[in-house]
Parts: C-alpha cells; structure tokens; sequence
C-alpha cells in the first residue's frame, strides 16, 4: 500500500533468524573393558610379522634337515652286492637283509689295529666274515627275525664247492656270498649291510659304550682280552672283542655260543641307538654322524631311510620283540645244517609265517 503524501513510511520489516545450535563435540571414547576381559587384539600387521618370522625358522629347519640327510645318505659307502644270475629265488614276503661283519682291517694304521687288537694289517690277506646274519622283516605284523649262520657252516658255494660258508666272502666278495645265502637258503636277499672291525669299534665308542650284563667272566687267549662278570658298558675295544671271543670258558661251544652273544649285543646296540637319551644328546649324535658312513658299507640300491627301519626292527631283541635263532645243526662243530628244521625255519621267513619253537636254535 503505498504511503499517502505528507506520511511517513514505516520501517521496513526483518525477517527473524531461527537460533544458532552450539557446535556439536565428537562423542566421548568407549569406556575401557573392565577387568578380567580380554585386551583388544594385537595390530596385524605385528601378527603378521611374528608370523614370517616363524615360517622362515621352519623352512631353513627343513631344509637344514633335508641337506644333512643328502649328505649322510651320501656319505655311506656302497658297493653292487646283490646280483642277478640264473635260479636266483623270486621275491616273496617280508624285507630281507644280508649284515656282514668283516675281518677286514682297510684303512687302519698299525697302531689302530694293536689298539682293536686284531692282528697287523699288513699280516692279514684278504678278507673273512666273522659274523653272517640275515635279519627278515615281515610285512604282516608278525615279529622280525633275526638268524646267525655258524661260519663253519658247510655249504655249496657257486663254483668251489662244498665248503666253510664264510669262504665265499674271501673267494667272491658280497656277490659270491650273497648267492651263495640265496641258494642255501631259498631266501631272496633285498638289501645288504656289512661293517668292518674298525668301524664297529667307532660306532660303539660314538655313542660313549654299549650297557650289556656279562654273565661270566670272559678271558680270550688270542687277543688277551678280559671282559669282567656282571652290568657294565663297553667300549669299542671291548665290544669287539666280545663279539668275536669264541676261546674262552665262557663260550664251550665255540662259534654257536659267540653267535648268541652277536645278537645279544646288535640287540643291545639297536637299543642304545633309538633311545632318547642318544639321539637327542649332541655329544653321541654329532660323533655318530661322523662315525656311521664311514662304517658301513651298504648295496648300491639301499638308503638311510632303509637302514633305520633295520635299526628300529632289531631294537626288540632284548625285549623279545624280535626271534632269534641260529640256523639248526646237527653237531656240536655248527658244520652240517639240521634238515627238516632248517628247512622249516627259511619256508618260514620266505612266507611271513611265524618260526616254529621246533627250528628256534639258542
């Protein structure tokens, strides 16, 4: 409406504002958790550190392990023991292997072999086995067997004839005595083993002894080695010298008594060797490490993962977990094997079938 002349015009109207909030504060933090929950997680990126850090421990670990287990494995030394060769039996149950204990003094110095005493390397040709042992492992459950074959034992050997078994080691080396096993026995041998006098004694020293309870006084003539009555451990000399000791008063039967005791202490060794207490004792495996290649002597087919199932498997002698016998005879002299019981003993391992009591010889 417009102002009439000589009025005043009103002032112009405003407009009220709305009022003005106060700035809005950010929300207060969450109270902390009361005792007894469980803190907030750590940062992820701090597990996942912890984490790395872990992983790259356990594959250095593996391949650490993994590099001494090709170097050890490596280090065995091998030899072609196990022919092929017309009649050679067929494979059949269970594992078979041929062990070996040489009178071979390779490698040792004149004062080595006074020490072991066994006679001056240079005064000793060729190589004997002193002990013979095929060591079945079946696949059925049933225990091993492990069986010890009298050196004065007359069987054929391929291409001499009749004659004392542990000659064809000295005529033919591993091949001949490996074939002549076989055909004596019917038994297809799978792997082999053989250890000298030497490399015994460095095993058995590697581990710091062998505990055996000797049951009576032990006195050799041919070395003059005494092995005390009673619980004691012995050392590598000691060992070998029980092992072998077969002119003593404690052995009246000569070769079959001395077999006995060889099983008594690969039992003992076997269980020295997977126990805790040596293998996870550096002292004794950093020294056996060292001391195993260089000792045995294996087919060029055999490996260490093989070796340790043959260990774990004569571990049980002591505990009779594992059968053993030597092969049966007919005389006090160990010459002419029993031939029905014989017999019965290897139609046994060659089936995976229990040894009867009957062909069990002690």
């Amino acid at each position: 409406m417009m102002p009439l002349p000589g009025q005043q015009q009103p002032p112009p109207r405003t407009r009220a504002m709305p009022p003005q909030r106060p700035p809005q504060q950010p929300p207060p933090p969450p109270p902390p958790p009361p005792q007894g929950q469980r803190p907030m997680p750590a940062p992820r990126r701090r597990r996942w550190g912890f984490r790395r850090i872990a992983s790259v421990i356990a594959l250095v670990l593996v391949a650490t392990l993994a590099g001494l287990w090709i170097y050890l494995d490596s280090s065995i030394q091998r030899t072609n023991a196990l022919p092929d060769y017309q009649g050679k039996p067929a494979a059949a149950e269970g594992t078979n292997w041929l062990i070996v204990g040489s009178d071979s003094r390779q490698g040792l110095t004149d004062a080595q072999a006074k020490r072991l005493r066994s006679g001056s390397p240079e005064a000793t040709s060729g190589q004997r086995t002193d002990t013979i042992l095929v060591a079945h492992l079946p696949d059925n459950g049933t225990k091993p067997t492990l069986v010890s074959f009298p050196r004065d034992s007359e069987v054929n050997v391929p291409g001499y004839g009749v004659t004392q078994i542990n000659a064809a080691f000295s005529y033919g080396g591993p091949k001949l005595l490996v074939r002549t096993i076989e055909q004596a026995t019917g038994l297809r041998m799978d792997h082999y083993a053989e250890v000298g006098f030497g490399g015994f004694a460095d095993i058995v020293d590697a581990i710091g002894g062998v505990p055996m309870n000797i049951p009576e006084k032990m006195s050799d003539p041919m070395t003059h080695m005494t092995i005390p009555k009673g619980k004691q451990k012995l050392n590598g000399v000691e060992a070998l010298a029980y092992v072998r000791m077969r002119y003593s008063s404690a052995t009246p039967r000569s070769d079959l008594d001395r077999v006995v005791n060889q099983r008594k202490f690969i039992g003992a060794l076997a269980g020295e060797l997977a126990s805790p207490a040596t293998f996870l004792n550096p002292f004794d495996v950093v020294p056996l490490l060292g001391a195993a290649p260089k000792a045995l002597k294996v087919d060029e087919g055999d490996h260490l993962h093989h070796l340790l199932a043959l260990g774990w498997a004569m571990r049980g002698i002591s505990s009779n977990g594992t059968v053993t016998t030597t092969v049966p005879v007919t005389s006090g002299a160990a010459t002419d094997w029993s031939p029905v019981e014989s017999k019965k003993l290897f139609d046994a391992l060659r089936n995976d079938t229990p040894v009867p009591k009957s062909s069990i010889y002690n």
